[in-house]
């Protein structure tokens, strides 16, 4: 149609018919729609030919065309010159500025337009509230919902979409959710803001369900809703839930999309399976340089340093240039497999190729270097850094100084964490286990008072075991499970076979004001041996049993698992806070490196 309109005004010229005040912008319209940048010029010259500059209908069509062909310097130039500017025209250059990537200026524009007591009509509102969205500011963005109640414009489609993409963003998705069941046919948008909404904000099992939902309607999807909904999946970590995805994707128009491809790959590496990923990694073609970070990354989480350093050559091999993300997953890769010599030459290597390393890099580094036991040249390293330490560096350290027990540094590290975040409860706890793992108790009760009188406690660990596509949840002596009396008298039965085998229970940073036989009951009861026990007389002999967990494996778990592994013949793969961790006969991927 609007190649028509366009094609329509050719022949007018051609028949030498001049266009008037009307014809014009909507000759600019369709230049604008398809675009075609060079006609639209033409029809801009024959306006100022004939005399349409202080026409404002007119020249608010050159205003709308130049946002539209993303000119936004040439629609400031134009808009500059009106003399007289009318709701449109401030509407077209906020618009303009806002669909352009600038948000900033498409409020200094509405302001603007607000000090000339012009009313903004609900396109004008539709892009203010886009803009505000962009830059995260829900409060403003409020005041403009609120004048959008006044203006009795809250059931206009599009600004029940602009307000549910901002509350979505902006961390309110029940607000968002409300907007959206508004919306008597949700359209393509509203379905990508709300399932990006909730996959973004800690929903992810929501968002999985408004995509079955979505698929089931046969509405169609775009790059952005599978991309959203795969994220989703990744956030859950259930595997089969990943494998449906996969085969949701393989079967629609996104199979060959790259950066759906590059979530597919982190999807599955976060799954727990990264064989699976390099299956997706491999039949993806055209590899962008986030495809092969993504891989990368995926081998990194695992622990698998040498296959990183690898796919890195081959890389560099394509003709594929690294970016700041290739160099995080290499480091994190080469931090969770003990390589401390590759860690510390790829790090020097990234001003080599024009990148500036960043606080994540920094902390990669300070962890490979403390975790080896060099803490002294982690401190070092610390102290020269060209930016102020942040959270993520001094917590390596601390952690790092608990694994090796240096507990002045540790202590140091502790100081710099709580004067950045004083309320953070696992800053307390690091350093708590730091004096435990010293057999320090008097220091120990004092981090426990200390954090009393702050109102904190200890975050509760809980672990996830998918059983027939189900996440089942179990936290430290849970017995609220109907099956619990089977799992307690499993786990009874493995600890027995686990003593019989030679486990020795590691209870240095068991709580110090209980018996040994106390201890041990403790320790055994964890989530996730909890996890694996309901495994074990869940599913079949030979079932690789997969458990995620909130927080870091402890020593005592991570042992008995190695042993576990081997007395029931079963991999275990389990991911914990910082990586995955395989284990099978007897012997973890780690490499107790963790």
């Amino acid at each position: 149609m609007l190649e028509n309109a366009i094609e329509m005004y050719s022949r007018m010229q051609d028949l030498w018919v001049s266009p008037d005040g009307y014809t014009l912008p909507h000759v600019l319209k369709a230049c604008g729609g398809v675009p075609d940048f060079k006609m639209g010029q033409r029809v801009h010259g024959q306006i100022f030919r004939l005399g349409f500059e202080k026409d404002v209908f007119v020249q608010n069509g050159v205003v709308a065309f130049y946002t539209k062909c993303g000119k936004i310097g040439s629609a400031k130039v134009v808009f500059d010159r009106l003399e007289f500017r009318n709701v449109v025209s401030w509407t077209s250059m906020i618009s303009g500025y806002a669909q352009n990537g600038q948000p900033i200026e498409a409020l200094r524009v509405f302001y603007e337009m607000r000090e000339t007591r012009v009313m903004p009509d609900w396109i004008a509102l539709v892009s203010v509230i886009r803009a505000y969205t962009d830059v995260e500011d829900l409060e403003h963005g409020k005041s403009i919902h609120g004048c959008v109640i006044k203006m009795g414009l809250e059931l206009e489609p599009d600004l029940l979409i602009a307000l549910t993409a901002m509350y979505a963003k902006c961390e309110q998705v029940m607000v968002a959710r409300f907007f959206f069941d508004q919306m008597k046919v949700p359209n393509l948008i509203l379905w990508n803001a709300m399932i990006s909404g909730y996959a973004k904000n800690g929903y992810a099992e929501k968002a999985v369900e408004l995509f079955r939902e979505m698929t089931s309607r046969n509405i169609r999807t775009d790059s952005i809703t599978a991309r959203s909904a795969v994220v989703a999946c990744s956030q859950v970590g259930s595997l089969e839930l990943a494998r449906w995805m996969d085969n949701y994707i393989g079967k629609s128009e996104h199979r060959d999309d790259i950066y759906v491809s590059s979530a597919l790959i982190d999807m599955f590496a976060k799954c727990g399976n990264v064989d699976m990923a390099r299956m997706i990694f491999d039949r993806t073609l055209d590899k962008d340089v986030v495809v092969w970070s993504a891989m990368i990354v995926g081998y990194g989480l695992h622990g698998r340093g040498q296959e990183a350093l690898d796919l890195y050559q081959l890389m560099k091999r394509s003709g594929v240039y690294p970016n700041d993300v290739t160099f995080l997953g290499l480091l994190t890769a080469c931090n969770h497999s003990g390589r401390v010599e590759d860690g510390w030459q790829l790090f020097h290597c990234l001003k080599d190729h024009g990148i500036e390393p960043r606080h994540q890099h920094y902390a990669c580094v300070v962890d490979l270097l403390g975790r080896a036991g060099y803490l002294d040249q982690a401190y070092d390293f610390i102290m020269n850094m060209p930016m102020e330490p942040g959270v993520s560096v001094w917590g390596a350290l601390l952690s790092a100084c608990k694994i090796h027990r240096h507990v002045s540094l540790g202590e140091y590290a502790a100081e710099r964490l709580f004067a950045l975040e004083s309320y953070n409860t696992g800053h307390y706890v690091q350093l708590s286990n730091l004096y435990a793992s010293s057999r320090m108790w008097d220091l120990v009760a004092k981090v426990r008072v200390l954090m009393k009188e702050k109102g904190l406690s200890k975050d509760l660990g809980y672990s996830l075991i998918e059983i027939n596509g189900k996440l089942e949840a179990f936290r430290v002596g849970d017995k609220s499970h109907p099956r619990y009396k089977e799992i307690y008298e499993e786990l009874k039965s493995l600890e027995k076979r686990l003593k019989q085998a030679g486990f020795i229970p590691h209870t240095d940073s068991a709580l110090h004001d209980l018996n040994y036989e106390e201890m041990e009951e403790t320790l055994c009861n964890h989530s996730e041996r909890l996890a694996i026990a309901f495994g074990l007389i869940s599913t079949a002999p030979g079932t690789t049993l997969r458990i995620s967990k909130n927080l870091r494996a402890c020593i005592n778990c991570h042992s008995a698992t190695k042993f576990i592994s081997k007395l029931v013949n079963r991999e275990i793969v389990v991911r914990d806070a910082n990586r995955f961790h395989h284990f099978k006969d007897g012997v973890c991927s780690c490499g107790d490196y963790w």
